[in-house]
């Protein structure tokens, strides 16, 4: 599972012109899922994005009580070695990867997390207004 948290001062997501996402101040997530991936990864992962220290102050989610918008993402999982033309072989397929990034979502708001969402398998417009910038990638 392979996820960019991005620190934001705003995002948001919209489908067909309605926003189906936003948040203020917090964690921007795009999360990928490889063809390998289990719902004891999304559990990692979950824990990983809400106590990640990268908010302001070196704060996270789960100490400040900021919000996070995850937006599922297949194309982090684009292999570009060869050629011009990304291969999605590593991608998971929706069938997987939709409950893997459900099981992330839930185990977030578990913890006690706001978490706003994507809409998965949707052409989504993401829109953040990025602070400091400040992004990382995040793999398990």
């Amino acid at each position: 599972m392979r996820a960019v948290a991005a620190r934001v001062l705003s995002a948001s997501v919209t489908v067909d012109s309605r926003v189906v996402g936003a948040i203020d101040a917090g964690l921007l997530v795009l999360l990928g899922v490889h063809t390998a991936d289990t719902p004891e990864k999304a559990a990692i992962m979950a824990r990983k994005l809400f106590e990640l220290r990268i908010l302001r102050d070196e704060e996270s989610c789960a100490t400040s009580g900021a919000p996070l918008l995850v937006v599922s993402q297949f194309t982090l999982y684009g292999e570009t070695r060869k050629g011009r033309r990304p291969s999605w072989i590593s991608a998971a397929r929706p069938e997987q990867a939709e409950p893997l990034v459900g099981a992330v979502v839930r185990e977030l708001r578990n913890r006690g997390a706001h978490v706003e969402t994507g809409e998965f398998g949707a052409m989504m417009e993401v829109t953040s207004v990025n602070d400091g910038p400040f992004t990382v990638l995040v793999e398990i």
